[in-house]
C-alpha cells in the first residue's frame, strides 16, 4: 500500500493539508467542525509478532495530567468504531490501528476522519482550546 499517495489524495478531497516524511509516514491536517483543524500522523510499521504490516493513525489530544478523568475516557472508547485512547510521549492521543491485509482505501479514510474528529472533540472537552 502506498500510504503517501492515499493520504495526499484524501487531504486533497477534504481540503486538508498533506506532508510526507517518507514512504511509510505521512501527516494530514484535517479540517474538523467549527473551522478547526486536527493533525493526524499516519505510519506503516511491520509487526514482527504477527508478521504483517500495520497502519497506525494518531492525533494528540493534550498533555497528560492527573486531573483528566481517564476512567471516563476508557468508557467512551466503547462507542468508537476504530479508535482508542493511548498515552505516548506524555501526550494523551487518539489512535487507530489495523492490519493492511484486506484494508480498503475507504476504511482508511474513515479511520483518519474518526481519529481527527475524536481528538478534536476530546481536546476541546479537556482543555477548552484548539491546540493540536
Amino acid at each position: 500500500m502506498d500510504l503517501s499517495a492515499l493520504m495526499k489524495k484524501y487531504a486533497e478531497e477534504i481540503g486538508g493539508q498533506y506532508t510526507e516524511y517518507d514512504h511509510s509516514q505521512s501527516i494530514i491536517i484535517v479540517p474538523v467542525s467549527g473551522g478547526r483543524y486536527q493533525t493526524v500522523l499516519g505510519t506503516i510499521t511491520q509487526n514482527d509478532l504477527y508478521n504483517r504490516k500495520l497502519i497506525s493513525l494518531n492525533s494528540k489530544v493534550c498533555s497528560i495530567k492527573p486531573d483528566i478523568d481517564y476512567k471516563m475516557l476508557l468508557e467512551q472508547t466503547a462507542y468508537f468504531n476504530y479508535c482508542r485512547f493511548v498515552i505516548k510521549d506524555n501526550y494523551l492521543q487518539i489512535e487507530a490501528v489495523a492490519s493492511l491485509i484486506g484494508l480498503s482505501e475507504e476504511t482508511i479514510k474513515e479511520m483518519v476522519q474518526e481519529v481527527a474528529n475524536l481528538a478534536d472533540q476530546f481536546e476541546l472537552k479537556i482543555t477548552g482550546a484548539d491546540i493540536h
